[in-house]
C-alpha cells in the first residue's frame, strides 16, 4: 500500500510531496528474532536500505560449526575474527570486552602505551601557544613521541573485521569498550546488538592552526567502515561510556578531545544500512565521506541508509555527508538542555552530497534554533520533507535558508530512495524509536 506523506505547513516551499512506502505489518524491530547462535544466522531483509542492493548482505550467516565462536576477551575476539580470509564466520560477544587489555588479560592504561619520552605535561609545556605560537603545527621530539605512542595504542585497540563476518552481542550486556572496530577492505559484514563505549585516544594532537583558536584532534571511532561494501549495522548503542568529552579538561582553552567519531563510513565504502541504533552523548558523531578531495574514490559510492536511529545529545554530524546518496528517514533527534553538549547541527550537506531527509522527528529545547538543524558544508542541495520539530511540521530547508542566508541550499538532491521496507509517520517516530532502538533489544 502506498500513501503520500505531506504536511501542509512543512511542504509550502517544496514542489509536491515525497511518496513514502507505508507498511501495515508490525515494525521490523517487533518481529520475532532468534536468540543465541541463530541470531548470527539472520540476514538483512530484502529492500532494507542500501545494504540490500547488489545481492544483499548476509554476513557470516553461512558459517559452518567450526567458525561459530563465543568470545569473552580481546584475545578471543581477535582470534575468532581470523586473518580476513573471507571464510564465513559468526562471532558472538558475551559480556564486556576491553580492547585496552594485554594478551594475558592485564588491563592497560595510557602510560603503558607512551614511548619516546612522551608525557602530557611535557607536551603541554612544549606546545603552549604562549611559547610555540599559533601559526604552525607542532613538530620536534615530543610531537614525534606523541605520534609514536598513538601508533602503539592503535596496534592494540584497532580490531580488523574481514569479509563474510557477523558479530552479534549475546544478551543485554555485550560490550566492546575502548575498541575501534574496523571493517576495512571487506564485503558482507553484519554487526548487531552490541554496546560500543569509549574509543578514547590517549594521545590527542594539538593543532593551533585548526579553526580560530586551535583544536585538539584524536584518532579512533567506535566503528569504522573503510573501503568496504555491504555492511549492516543494527540495534547497537554507541557512546563515550564513562569518559564523556563533556567531563574532560581544557588545555590551551580547548577541550582535550579524546574521541573522534562514533560511526564513520569512509574511503570508498558503499552499500551500508544502519538501523535501530542509539548514538548518544558525543561530539562528532558520523562522517559519511572523510575528505572533500576524495572524488576519485568516493564519487558514485558512499550510498548509505540511516533509519530508525536515536541521536541523543550529539553535537554534530548526524550525519555529515560528502558525495554519497544518503537516505535519512524515521530517525529521532533529541537535545536536552542539561546534557553538557552544545548543539551544533544534525544534517551536514557536504561537497557533492545527495542527502534525502524525510519523516524524521526532532525534539529540541527552546534554546536551539531550528535553522541550525541543517548545515551547509560546500554542498548545494538536499531533499527534505515530512519532518517534525517538537511534534509540529516544519519545513527545515525553508527555515534554514531564511535563518542562515549565507548558506542557501536547493531543494532537490537529485534522486528518490526506493529501498525502504517501511516508513513510520514522523509523529510516531519518538515512541517507536525510543522504545526499540539500541543494544539489548533483540
Amino acid at each position: 500500500m502506498r500513501r503520500t506523506v505531506c504536511h501542509a505547513r512543512a511542504m509550502l516551499a517544496l514542489l509536491g510531496c515525497s511518496t513514502l512506502t507505508l507498511a501495515l505489518t508490525a515494525p521490523a524491530a517487533a518481529q520475532a528474532v532468534p536468540h543465541g547462535a541463530a541470531l548470527g544466522r539472520a540476514v538483512l531483509p530484502a529492500g532494507d536500505g542500501w545494504a540490500s542492493a547488489g545481492g544483499g548482505t548476509r554476513g557470516g550467516s553461512a558459517a559452518d560449526a567450526a567458525h561459530v565462536f563465543t568470545v569473552r576477551n580481546r584475545a578471543e575476539l581477535v582470534a575468532a575474527l581470523g586473518n580476513g580470509d573471507g571464510t564465513p564466520r559468526i562471532v558472538q560477544v558475551k559480556g564486556v570486552i576491553d580492547a585496552n587489555t594485554a594478551d594475558d588479560g592485564t588491563p592497560l592504561d595510557c602510560a603503558d602505551y607512551a614511548t619516546g619520552g612522551y608525557t602530557l605535561d611535557g607536551y603541554l609545556a612544549a606546545y603552549d601557544p604562549a611559547m610555540w605560537g599559533t601559526d604552525r603545527e607542532p613538530s620536534g621530539p615530543l610531537e614525534d613521541a606523541r605520534a609514536a605512542s598513538q601508533k602503539v595504542q592503535a596496534e592494540r585497540v584497532q580490531v580488523r573485521v574481514g569479509s563474510r563476518t557477523t558479530i552479534v552481542g549475546l544478551g543485554r550486556g555485550a560490550t566492546l569498550r575502548g575498541a575501534d572496530l574496523m571493517v576495512q577492505d571487506a564485503d558482507d559484514v553484519i554487526i548487531r546488538n552490541l554496546s560500543f563505549e569509549n574509543a578514547a585516544d590517549c594521545f590527542p594532537a594539538w593543532d593551533p592552526t585548526d579553526g580560530d583558536t586551535g583544536n585538539w584532534n584524536s584518532e579512533y571511532d567506535n566503528l569504522s567502515v573503510v573501503d568496504s561494501t555491504h555492511v549492516w549495522v543494527d540495534h547497537n548503542t554507541f557512546s563515550d561510556g564513562d569518559e564523556p568529552d563533556s567531563a574532560l579538561p581544557e588545555y590551551f582553552g580547548r577541550v582535550f578531545q579524546k574521541h573522534d567519531g562514533l560511526f564513520d563510513v569512509i574511503k570508498g565504502s558503499d552499500l551500508v544500512t544502519a538501523s535501530w541504533n542509539v548514538f548518544r552523548d558525543h561530539g562528532k558523531t558520523s562522517l559519511i565521506g572523510n575528505s572533500d578531495s576524495a572524488a576519485a574514490t568516493d564519487a558514485g559510492r558512499l550510498r548509505v541508509t540511516l533509519h530508525h536511529n536515536l541521536y541523543r545529545n550529539v553535537t554534530e554530524r548526524a550525519p555529515r555527508v560528502r558525495f554519497g546518496q544518503v537516505d535519512v528517514y524515521n530517525n529521532h533527534y533529541v537535545v536536552t538542555p542539561d546534557s553538557g553538549y552544545a548543539y551544533g547541527y544534525s544534517l551536514g550537506v557536504g561537497v557533492q552530497s545527495q542527502l534525502v531527509a524525510e519523516a524524521n522527528a526532532f525534539t529540541l529545547p527552546a534554546g536551539v534554533d531550528r535553522a541550525t538543524v541543517i548545515k551547509k558544508w560546500k554542498g548545494t542541495a538536499l531533499t527534505e520533507a515530512g519532518n517534525l520539530v517538537n511534534g509540529r511540521p516544519v519545513d527545515l530547508l525553508a527555515v534554514h535558508n531564511a535563518g542562515v542566508p549565507e548558506e542557501q541550499l536547493g531543494d532537490d538532491a537529485g534522486w528518490t530512495p526506493a529501498l525502504r521496507t517501511r516508513v513510520d509517520r514522523a509523529a510516531a517516530v519518538p515512541h517507536v524509536v525510543d522504545r526499540r532502538a539500541g543494544s539489548g533489544r533483540l
